[in-house]
């Protein structure tokens, strides 16, 4: 009652609170007054002393008109919040309220004993206040004999005042006073002990400690009256433990300190007393379990206790003291494991409850309390040396800390908004009285003056009202831990444990306590039989525990019933298979396949939600293991049910033994899973076991995976091939409509979408003829693509045959566009029989015919397109041929980024600088007649079309070469000169878009406009290049010229940026954020360049800013047009895009200027300069944040992740090594050698591939680790934007050359199979240097260039590079040996000539477009990864 008296005053007296919190207070206080009237006149009524009853009565009174005036002064400072007179009465009024209930309590039943008691510690106190103490007149064995006696006796008497709360009020009394009196003598004996110390410093020890244990004795009684007065209350057994604990700990400290000239013995006392009170039961219904490892104790014990014999005989005393005192502690740990493994059986018994923690540990509030107030004491005291100043001082910093994170961690977890303010106000109390008093210690460490220490006691008092406010509120019943709800059948499987660890710690006791006296009489035979008969008693304890808790062990006897019941399970599932062999498996009429199907998938899915969390109970959590198990267990009789029943209804013998055998795996899977978790035990400790569960669990998920393929494939065996059937020949249908829709295109347009969705079908074709081979499973997605892609072509060939001139093209292309749906109808039809089953050989056979089928039929449909226009299509070959142009240049670049593009020879720039300016000559020549082509014949279009594609062509690798002979040691040169001939490709590349579209159109068709724009940047660009050429070798203007080019680039950029085409894609808010950061640092850059006037940082600063603003448009855009971001939102972030864009062109410009002409004036404009472009990126990023609601995210940081994924890369490559192994020529019966020989190349070269890769992949796993070792890259960053670009990168780039080196294997295994061609060899070795480049790039953005990691990344890369070489030569000069080689026979007749004739121009005709498409391809694939990469991996940050 007095506790919710108080509880409820402390809210009314701080008024912290909201008026309906101060009301429920007062409601609170109201009621609690009327319980205490109620208690108060009992207690009256039942004592004998009529004094007593009236001086009880009187102080409830007290309290009564006290508290009357206490809620109505709060009613008035309510009113008048703000009233400094009024919050000073209410503090005055609390306090005598306080004082009331205070002497109300004392009224109570043996409290004045109590109260004697403490008066009477308090009295013999003052014997330590003496300035010097005499000398002992005693021996110090019998001053030390005394002390321990009296010691014993005092601890005897802490552990009946704590016994005494349980009983009755006189129980108490008589105790205190006991205790009392045990308390003076020790004192005494304390003193005559402190005479002893041969200096002075050891006597202030002394006279210290006992001030403690004077301290910790009157905590103890105030804690036992406490709880006498309210057994109920909460915490207040725990707090009274704690303080029988300090008194106990006093104690030793002391006695460790007095008997340091007596080995051995403080070592035996101090165990015995550590044996006697460890409140060890206390864990028997506490779920805080300790990381205590018993099978490693009992080595330990075993190891003392042999060390403590041995030592006693031979008259080792220091050995010995420090066997006894790891004994002790390897006891304690023991005790401490056998009473959470009896907690952890108690609760796993079905019916008993597991506890659950508290928000905070009133025990650790307690003892932080208890040791601010000891060392608060210490600082006070005048005879505290310089020493044990600064040691009281550690002790407060220590424990202040302490409180404060834990009232951290209780504000975050608690959904109370008081109780959070509370904690959060009271750690602020707390910190700033523990700053106050730190700089009170500083000025009493320089001064030991009277007055610092005033200062210094002065300032402790508010810290130690801070930390009892806050002990008495982390009290609070909400706060405290849930114990455990143990049934009666859990007690009693915990008996045996419990009953165990009892009889160890007595007869460990009696053990200790004869070798004591052993050690100070080894002459003695009697006790050394009893020594042999306490080790005896011990180890047999021992082992009865180590049984106990091994038969006892939670899980144990539930997976031991689940295994029984699984291996039933099996040998059902085996007669089925049996009887199903035997062709006699009863089919089950009771119920329909489709309802067995779907009770099989069920159960097999629930099984399949059970693997992990049985993982992680057997791992880590016992008391969940027996749950667990048995639920896994109860599935497994419906699911023989259902599997033995799907198989009874199939007619297919193979597909019905598939079901069995697949469910017999899963029953096999579950039951080594329940062999190792059984093993495992719910043991964190028992490290060995994880592997076997881990390894179990993947095998059971694999098992489950594979039956629910097949499942799957049974339920859409027909239904789903058939509905790609009927949806090609629904999209067939509609070409034969009598009246299409309305054009709202040119034939030009949906020529160009037709060959996208013509071509796309021709490589899904492609690569289900390899996945037929290769991984069967996948042709299912692959034939869907396929449907999906035929139903976009039929509905854009319908448009272009309707806009097609003449009707006959039109007509042709239908007939086309249909004989390819017949071919796809044919081609799915066997993808789905395939699947079925996959190892049908001559199935196998016919979709490869089929897929060749359609490519030819693709060729057809393409040559007739071409037949419309013949100009518009070269015009889209040649588009193809320059975007793979580009994607090679962005290529190189990652090379001469990385520092590895080299020349060949010893060539200088010179030697190549005439070719260049001649070949860009040549190209603004093809220019002009491309331009002109769009007004003359589709003949002379196409001309000009391939001429232009070839020169830009050969620009670009005179231009390669070029930046190669410049060295790697100037790689930002090199770039700025591969950047030139790249904005001249993407200008070639948008003005044939842009002839296309203008073909055969009117001179004022507004077509026509754009050719003339895309025209003028065109000759821009080439002018640009002629410039960066001529200037690239002058040190003192390329960095000039880099930026002027950058500035052209970047405006063209923001040109097509503006321009109202719709991206082809999306992107996610997060990329568009992303990306701003290089926007960031390339304005930090930019302003530096601007300072420093240096080319070197002006180039630099030119290649990172045309990348970053390049990468923040394409983001921008993307991420506005996604479907789900509004139109405000989407105007929004455009409009903040381009001012980002012009606040950075105008700060680039700027720099130009003071490149210029150098001035202080100028720099000192870059400030705001940046701080505009700062803005922008700040509206920019919260508009990204709009697109995303109410459902932003901030990106996550993935740097903890990089080594996980370069490791996951490498171990995917050495799988990829591994299956090369494997592969051996096929065999060519009667073929020539020549063609074995480049098999056996491709596989040795194939496999050099995969293993330079594997290393150059650990190798970049090294360099990472290197970084974070050394601090560039924090394991752990405090800000998920400092290493995320760079990690995301390095993740990226390791999983692409996992990738490129897995499809090299595809395609090595597939060539020598004869299912692939040399070019997709080529094709892919190309893909693992590019990857390689990009590898290098990430990994080079922060390494040491001159560290051991990055040398051998280095190696890596370039043997990755020679081996990638090395077979596209072998790929090449068999494609040609082969092309040489190849016989033809001419027809003689002249009909038979001409036919002939045509044929192979129709071939050539088909490769050669079948090749630009493929670079067509193989450009946007490059350029939509590249869209995806993180910033960084394509930045150097020097």
């Amino acid at each position: 009652v007095i506790s919710r008296k108080l509880h409820g005053m402390d809210q009314l007296r701080f008024l912290k609170f909201s008026s309906s919190d101060i009301w429920v207070a007062a409601r609170e206080t109201a009621q609690a007054l009327k319980t205490l009237a109620q208690a108060a006149r009992g207690v009256a009524a039942s004592t004998t002393d009529p004094a007593a009853a009236h001086a009880m009565l009187d102080s409830a009174r007290d309290v009564m008109e006290g508290s009357a005036m206490l809620i109505q002064e709060a009613k008035q400072a309510l009113i008048a919040p703000g009233d400094a007179e009024s919050q000073q009465r209410l503090a005055q009024v609390a306090k005598a309220v306080s004082h009331s209930l205070n002497n109300c309590v004392n009224c109570l039943p043996g409290q004045k004993d109590v109260d004697v008691a403490l008066k009477s510690i308090g009295e013999s106190s003052k014997k330590l206040l003496v300035d010097s103490l005499p000398p002992s007149t005693k021996p110090f064995q019998e001053a030390q004999s005394e002390l321990n006696q009296a010691a014993a006796d005092l601890n005897q008497s802490a552990g009946e005042v704590v016994h005494a709360t349980r009983g009755q009020s006189g129980e108490l009394a008589a105790a205190s006073g006991k205790f009392s009196d045990d308390f003076d003598e020790f004192l005494d004996a304390g003193i005559e002990m402190a005479g002893q110390a041969q200096t002075k410093e050891d006597q202030i020890q002394v006279i210290g400690n006992l001030k403690n244990i004077s301290m910790a004795s009157s905590k103890l009684l105030l804690a036992a009256k406490s709880l006498s007065v309210d057994p109920g209350a909460p915490n207040a057994k725990n707090l009274l433990a704690a303080a029988a604990r300090a008194v106990t700990e006093s104690i030793n400290q002391l006695i460790t300190l007095c008997t340091q000239q007596a080995p051995g013995q403080k070592e035996c006392d101090n165990a015995l007393r550590e044996l006697e009170v460890g409140p060890w039961e206390e864990n028997v219904k506490c779920s805080k379990l300790s990381g205590c490892g018993w099978l490693f104790v009992l080595q330990v014990l075993g190891e003392s206790m042999a060390g403590i014999s041995q030592n006693a005989k031979t008259g080792d005393l220091p050995a010995f003291g420090e066997c006894v005192g790891i004994a002790s502690k390897a006891l304690c740990g023991l005790t401490e494991a056998a009473a959470q493994a009896a907690y952890l059986v108690g609760i796993s018994d079905p019916n008993s409850q597991a506890g659950h923690q508290g928000l905070v540990d009133p025990i650790q509030f307690a003892r932080a309390n208890q040791a601010i107030q000891m060392a608060c004491q210490n600082l006070v005291d005048p005879g505290s040396s310089p020493s044990q100043v600064l040691s009281a001082a550690t002790i407060v910093a220590k424990h202040t800390s302490a409180l404060c994170n834990a009232c951290r961690i209780a504000s975050s977890k608690t959904a109370n908004p008081v109780a959070k303010r509370h904690f959060v106000q009271s750690a602020k109390e707390v910190a700033n009285s523990t700053a106050n008093l730190v700089k009170t210690i500083k000025a009493l460490d320089g001064d030991f003056s009277e007055d610092n220490r005033n200062k210094c006691r002065i300032a402790t008092a508010p810290l130690i009202e801070a930390v009892e406010n806050l002990t008495a509120f982390a009290s609070n019943p909400e706060f405290v831990s849930i114990p455990a709800q143990i049934s009666s059948e859990g007690s009693q499987a915990q008996e045996p444990i419990l009953v165990s660890a009892k009889t160890m710690l007595e007869s460990s006791s009696y053990l200790i306590r004869t070798a004591r006296s052993l050690a100070i009489n080894p002459k003695d035979p009697p006790t050394w039989s009893v020594l042999a008969g306490h080790s005896h008693t011990v180890s047999d304890s021992i082992k009865s525990l180590i049984t106990s808790i091994r038969d006892k062990a939670p899980g144990q006897r539930e997976c031991d019933y689940s295994i029984d019941g699984i291996n039933r399970c099996i040998r059902d599932i085996e007669q089925a298979s049996l009887a199903a062999v035997s062709q006699s498996l009863a089919t089950r009429d009771d119920i329909s396949v489709e309802a067995l199907q779907e009770q099989l998938t069920s159960v097999v899915q629930e099984i399949g939600h059970l693997i992990d969390p049985i993982a992680t109970a057997a791992r880590g959590e016992a008391a969940q293991l027996g749950h667990k198990v048995t639920q896994l267990a109860s599935y497994f009789e419906p699911l023989i049910l259902a599997a033995v029943g799907v198989a009874s209804k199939i007619l297919d013998h193979q597909q019905q033994m598939t079901v069995l055998d697949q469910t017999k795996t899963l029953a096999e899977s579950a039951l080594q899973m329940l062999y190792a978790a059984k093993e495992g035990g719910g043991n964190p400790k028992a490290q060995h076991t994880h592997d076997a569960i881990t390894e179990a669990a993947q095998l059971m998920k694999e098992a489950v995976d594979d039956i629910m393929v097949t499942l799957n494939e049974a339920a859409s065996e027909v239904g789903l091939v058939g509905g790609m059937v009927d949806a090609i020949a629904e999209a067939m249908s509609k070409l034969d409509e009598g009246t299409p829709p309305e054009p709202k295109g040119t034939f030009v347009d949906y020529q160009t979408t037709v060959v996208k969705y013509s071509k796309a079908i021709a490589v899904t074709a492609q690569e289900m003829m390899t996945k037929s081979v290769t991984n069967p499973e996948e042709l299912g997605g692959l034939a869907s693509q396929m449907t999906s892609d035929y139903g976009h072509l039929a509905l854009q060939g319908q448009m272009a045959a309707a806009t097609a001139e003449p009707e006959e093209i039109g007509f042709q292309i239908r007939t086309r566009v249909q004989d390819l749906g017949h071919g796809c109808i044919f081609l799915v039809q066997k993808a789905g029989a395939l699947q079925v089953c996959p190892t049908d050989s001559y199935t196998k056979k016919e979709l490869i015919e089929c897929a060749r089928a359609v490519t030819e039929k693709v060729s057809l449909v393409l040559w007739a397109l071409q037949a419309g226009n013949k100009g518009t299509q070269a015009c889209i070959t040649a588009a193809t041929a320059v975007s793979g142009i580009i994607a090679d240049l962005d290529t190189t670049i990652m090379f001469a980024t990385a520092g590895t593009l080299n020349a060949e020879n010893s060539e200088t720039f010179a030697d190549h600088r005439e070719n260049i300016l001649k070949t860009a000559k040549a190209l603004v020549e093809d220019t002009k007649l491309l331009v002109s082509g769009a007004a003359s014949t589709p003949d002379k279009l196409a001309q000009a079309a391939q001429s232009s594609a070839a020169t830009i062509t050969q620009l670009a690798e005179v231009v390669k070469l070029g930046a190669a002979s410049l060295g790697s040691d100037d790689p930002e040169t090199q770039v700025v000169l591969i950047n030139a001939i790249k904005d001249v490709a993407k200008a070639l590349s948008d003005l044939i878009s842009a002839t296309k579209g203008a073909a055969s159109k009117p001179a004022d068709d507004p077509s026509m406009y754009q050719l003339k724009g895309a025209a003028k940047v065109m000759v821009t660009n080439v002018t640009s290049l002629l410039k960066t050429v001529k200037a690239v070798e002058d040190e003192a203007t390329r960095g000039t010229r880099a930026l002027e080019a950058t500035i052209e680039c970047i405006k063209q950029e923001l040109t097509v940026f503006q321009s109202k085409d719709v991206p082809e894609k999306t992107s996610s808010p997060e990329e568009s954020i992303r990306m701003t950061k290089g926007i960031t640092m390339a304005t930090a850059k930019a302003v530096a360049a601007g300072n420093s006037c240096r080319q070197e940082d002006v180039i630099a600063t030119a290649n990172l800013s045309r990348k970053a603003v390049s990468d923040m448009l394409t983001a921008c855009k993307q991420a506005s047009f996604h479907p789900d971001v509004s139109e405000e939102v989407r105007t929004r972030a455009l409009r903040f895009g381009t001012e980002c864009t012009l606040g950075y062109l105008d700060l680039l410009e700027h720099v130009l200027v003071i490149l210029q002409k150098p001035t202080p004036e100028l720099k000192q404009q870059l400030a705001a300069f940046s701080k505009r472009v700062a803005g922008a990126v700040t509206e920019l990023i919260q508009a990204a944040e709009a697109m995303k609601g109410t459902e932003w995210v901030d990106p996550e940081d993935p740097t903890v992740i990089a080594e996980t994924e370069l490791l996951g890369a490498a171990a995917s490559i050495e799988a990829a090594a591994k299956k090369l192994e494997q592969l051996k020529p096929r065999a060519k019966p009667k073929q020539a050698d020549e063609t074995l020989d480049f098999e056996e190349q491709i596989l040795e070269a194939a496999k050099s591939i995969a293993a330079a890769t594997s290393a150059l992949v650990k190798s970049a796993s090294a360099a990472q680790r290197e970084l974070v070792a050394q601090g560039k890259v924090g394991s752990i960053p405090a800000n998920a934007a400092d290493d995320g670009q760079w990690s995301q990168g390095l993740i990226s780039a390791a999983r692409m050359v996992a990738a490129a080196t897995s499809s090299l294997c595809e395609a090595a295994n597939a060539s020598v199979q004869g299912h692939a061609s040399e070019e997709k060899l080529i094709s892919s070795a190309k893909q693992v240097a590019a990857s390689t480049a990009q590898l290098l790039v990430a990994c080079k953005v922060k390494a040491d260039q001159d560290s051991e990691a990055m040398r051998r990344l280095q190696a890596a890369g370039n043997a990755v590079k020679r081996a990638s070489d090395n077979l596209v030569r072998a790929a090449q000069k068999a494609a040609f040996g082969k092309a040489d080689d190849d016989d033809v026979v001419v027809k003689t007749k002249f009909v038979g000539g001409i036919a002939q004739i045509i044929a192979a121009q129709e071939e050539m005709l088909k490769k050669e477009r079948e090749l630009e498409e493929a670079r067509k391809k193989l450009a946007q694939i490059r350029q939509q990864q590249y869209k995806f990469l993180p910033t960084e991996l394509r930045e150097d940050e020097g």
